[in-house]
């Protein structure tokens, strides 16, 4: 069954976790979708897993469109969620409510994610009146790398927690359906979800949370350029992708690759008379 905004109010009421992971690709959506996940975040990590960039800043609203529309035809029950990139959203409402469309249209989002808390809300109320489904990014927002000084945890001190908690405040009153809380204390990402309505989406921000959110390259073992300490490593995909490229290439120069069940037959009397 298709997963839905109701899915996460659902969730939320009854205590249920809600689980999501990234997907970039038509396969890859395939089997998040067929293993029951309930949502596939379209993120603009694409921008370092997929094309190898240092951060997030260069990708384009053209990078989301066409791997969010790629995820959307893999993908049939979980809730698409496509991220806005890089100055997308921030210069002005009209921007965000035009790239919004354009995810939903062109990229078969189902929902929009972007980054910021009370200074974006006007863009937030802006989208959600379109009737767009907005999901809304705190703590560790990697758009903002370049302003934080790096990868940090958020919310530590007390101005910057109580920050934090006004917010997340704000963008459930702008609209938000959900608030992705990344690389905030265990503790104050708690104290948000119990005194916000909306759903919250943790990575790097502890068990309390009502869902949890990891990019499938990082859970898999596949991308090693660095490894977050909130990762947990549910398989040593990479690994094993490595042996098999190994194991080709051995059988390959070795002349043992193909075999004849990998190889087509033709009748003898047909190549004799090419002679």
């Amino acid at each position: 069954m298709k997963k839905t905004v109701g899915t996460f109010q659902n969730a939320k009421k009854n205590g249920e976790k809600v689980t999501m992971l990234t997907a970039y690709d038509y396969s890859t959506a395939k089997l998040v979708d067929e293993a029951g996940i309930d949502s596939i975040l379209v993120g603009d990590s694409l921008g370092n897993v997929i094309l190898g960039y240092e951060d997030t800043i260069s990708v384009t609203m053209e990078d989301m469109i066409h791997h969010g529309a790629a995820v959307a035809r893999g993908a049939k029950d979980a809730l698409i969620v496509i991220d806005m990139p890089f100055m997308s959203y921030q210069a002005s409402v009209y921007d965000a409510v035009v790239n919004a469309g354009r995810l939903m249209k062109e990229g078969r989002a189902n929902a929009v994610k972007l980054e910021g808390g009370a200074s974006v809300c006007p863009q937030i109320r802006a989208i959600t009146e379109s009737g767009i489904p907005v999901v809304a990014h705190l703590g560790l927002t990697p758009q903002s790398v370049n302003a934080f000084g790096g990868y940090k945890v958020q919310g530590k001190s007390e101005t910057a927690a109580a920050k934090l908690l006004e917010d997340a405040l704000a963008v459930q009153e702008a609209g938000a359906f959900a608030v992705v809380l990344e690389c905030v204390p265990a503790k104050l990402a708690a104290l948000i979800t119990e005194r916000l309505d909306i759903t919250t989406i943790g990575i790097g921000a502890g068990s309390g949370c009502d869902g949890q959110v990891l990019v499938y390259q990082d859970m898999l073992g596949m991308f090693t350029d660095y490894v977050p300490k909130f990762v947990k490593q549910f398989a040593r995909v990479g690994d094993i992708m490595k042996q098999a490229f190994a194991d080709y290439k051995r059988e390959v120069s070795e002349g043992t690759f193909p075999a004849e069940e990998h190889s087509y037959k033709i009748e003898d009397e047909v190549i004799e008379k090419l002679y």
